[in-house]
């Protein structure tokens, strides 16, 4: 974890961050024993820290009221997370965050110690993240608002355009919001629908927090739900294939895919739905395994077609007349 120096600051940061701190949890959250903990006190009090404790039942420690340090004092470790963090806002659809990550990364470098900053620019400048490809753009606002109204349980409005291109105001009480697969998704109970729906905030507009509150379900789970309903997202085409693969690989080599995986045979069961089912059926075949498609059936005719290509292709011959097939790099929407 971290050097006993840096256990030391770990300490101070907790107490800064909270009115009380017991010994038992400090231990716990640096991995260490009680008796550590007692150290690490004694260390930051002989360094003039005012820190105070209680004993018997409930005692904890706690810094004396008003005292304050600067909360800049990172390790390097943590400076590279917030540096590269900083970097990485593009890749959550936040680029409007950037001349403040800009901003932020200014100031962390100005309060870094000579080595620790010398070191976050050589990461700097020997990384490069590539332009997010999955990723929509967001609004920050409806996004902090959002957030907001999901913590304080209380009812949101906004207009949502929908899948099909047809627009409506919504009434919401949100539940969670997720980033998954370059998006944004705000999940929670629709009272036009009076029903759980997925919305992608990508397609939100004039969201305005409201006076009405509401109880989540205590056990629900925002990123389960979607995973659980994302596959089955409206599009044309229902597919179902069985993989002659052992469910664990499947898992390692399809999650990016959003699809439902099932073990059975020896093999797995695939279902999901798509939109273009071309690039499906390339992936498919780049598997290395042999499968069997149960639905639908124009992936049967789409299999036809690539064997045709790639026989030309085998062949040395040139492509067949006619128009190019039609390829998406973008994944099947929600519908709402």
């Amino acid at each position: 974890m971290y050097d006993p120096s840096m256990r030391v600051l770990a300490v101070l940061e907790l107490l800064q961050a909270r009115e009380r701190v017991t010994g038992p949890e400090l231990a716990r959250r640096l991995e260490v024993s009680s008796r550590t903990v007692q150290r690490y006190v004694a260390r930051l009090q002989d360094l003039g820290i005012p820190v105070e404790s209680t004993r018997g039942t409930g005692g904890a420690y706690r810094l004396r009221p008003g005292f304050r340090l600067p909360p800049m004092m990172f390790s390097e470790d943590e400076a590279l997370a917030l540096s590269l963090g900083l970097r990485a806002l593009r890749h959550l659809g936040l680029g409007a965050f950037a001349p403040a990550a800009q901003g932020a990364g200014a100031k962390l470098e100005r309060v870094l110690p000579r080595a620790v900053s010398e070191h976050v620019r050589d990461v700097e400048a020997a990384t490069q993240l590539s332009d997010p490809v999955w990723t929509v753009e967001v609004a920050v606002e409806a996004l902090v608002r959002a957030a907001t109204a999901v913590r304080a349980r209380r009812e949101v409005t906004f207009a949502y355009r929908a899948h099909a291109g047809t627009a409506g105001q919504r009434v919401v009480q949100p539940y969670g919001l997720v980033h998954q697969d370059g998006r944004w998704f705000l999940v929670g109970r629709c009272q036009l629908r009076q029903a759980l729906r997925t919305f992608r905030l990508d397609r939100v507009t004039n969201l305005e927090v409201q006076d009405a509150t509401f109880q989540r379900p205590e056990d629900f789970d925002a990123r389960a739900y979607l995973q659980a309903t994302l596959p089955f997202a409206y599009t044309p085409h229902h597919v179902e294939v069985w993989l002659d693969m052992p469910l664990t690989q499947a898992r390692s080599l399809l999650a990016p895919w959003r699809v439902t995986l099932q073990g059975e045979r020896d093999g797995t069961r695939l279902r999901c739905t798509r939109e273009h089912l071309e690039p499906f059926a390339a992936m498919l075949l780049g598997l290395g395994c042999d499968f069997t498609v149960h639905a639908p059936q124009e992936l049967h005719t789409v299999f036809a077609r690539l064997s045709a290509r790639a026989a030309r292709c085998a062949a040395g011959e040139g492509p067949e007349p006619g128009p190019a097939p039609v390829w998406t790099r973008g994944l099947p929407d929600v519908l709402s």
